[in-house]
């Protein structure tokens, strides 16, 4: 385990943010990308990764008050498990059923969701208006509910998800809006589709060979933008399916340094400017 820890004077009062997920938690840019903010505004600070398994997830969060650490960034796969371990939600939180921040104040654990206002955030420089187009989400997951949310609130005509569990994305549907399609039936979605978001943890060839069979056959004739909200795949096979359809491609790079931008002013008060996550993100 490594944390990226920038103070000079590293003692009790020295406010800790945890990250928690499963075996993945080793390979993530988070820590090092808020500890290299901190550096920036001069907090002294440190973000540390744990991994943590699925059985002690509780236990873990519950570690937030008896430590009396600040506050925690909460990664695949406990988005959604997460909710039910803290005191309260954000609306946003509440009504898209996933975590990614938590904020400690006192004994009290407030859930919030930065993931959905960082697609819109990159959307929007990408210069993408969703209102009256069609979208095709990958995933069930946290992160997808976080999409589906942020597309139906800015009035896409049409949502389609679909994942490898036919059940989850009815639920998410049902739940969020948006039609539940199965990955057998994604060409007639995928052809009409302005807006293609992969909300999976998948984008690597090696991956899931499967998936990416399916994803490289899909016709994306209509599609203006493919956004993979993973990042740092050497080979990613939304970015070869985009390439071959002539479609423009963004990785989840921005997607993180927005949604970062938020969770951080959340843990700490402090308004950063983007461009300084952007840049925190490839020092």
């Amino acid at each position: 385990m490594t944390a990226a820890v920038f103070s000079a004077h590293f003692d009790a009062a020295t406010p800790v943010f945890a990250i928690f997920s499963d075996g993945r938690v080793h390979g993530p840019l988070s820590p090092g990308l808020f500890g290299r903010v901190m550096a920036r505004v001069g907090l002294n600070g440190a973000c540390v990764p744990f991994q943590v398994d699925p059985q002690d997830l509780g236990p873990a969060v519950a570690s937030l008050r008896i430590l009396h650490l600040a506050g925690a960034g909460v990664a695949a796969p406990y988005k959604q498990q997460v909710v039910p371990h803290l005191d309260v939600l954000s609306e946003g939180a509440n009504i898209i059923g996933a975590v990614n921040t938590i904020v400690r104040r006192k004994n009290v654990l407030k859930g919030y969701n930065t993931n959905a206002v960082g697609v819109m955030d990159v959307l929007d420089e990408r210069g993408f208006a969703v209102a009256g187009r069609r979208v095709l989400v990958v995933g069930t997951g946290g992160a997808a509910r976080a999409v589906v949310f942020i597309l139906v609130w800015l009035q896409a005509a049409q949502v389609w998800v679909t994942g490898r569990n036919p059940k989850a994305a009815a639920r998410l549907t049902d739940a969020l809006g948006g039609t539940a399609v199965n990955l057998d039936d994604l060409a007639g979605a995928s052809r009409q589709a302005d807006l293609v978001v992969n909300a999976t943890s998948i984008s690597g060839f090696e991956e899931a060979p499967e998936m990416a069979d399916i994803v490289l056959r899909l016709p994306l004739e209509s599609c203006k933008l493919l956004l993979d909200l993973n990042c740092g795949r050497r080979e990613n096979f939304w970015r070869t399916a985009a390439e071959e359809a002539g479609c423009p491609f963004s990785d989840g790079l921005r997607v993180l340094a927005y949604q970062a931008r938020r969770s951080f002013f959340l843990w700490t008060g402090i308004e950063v400017p983007p461009e300084d996550f952007v840049s925190a993100l490839h020092a």
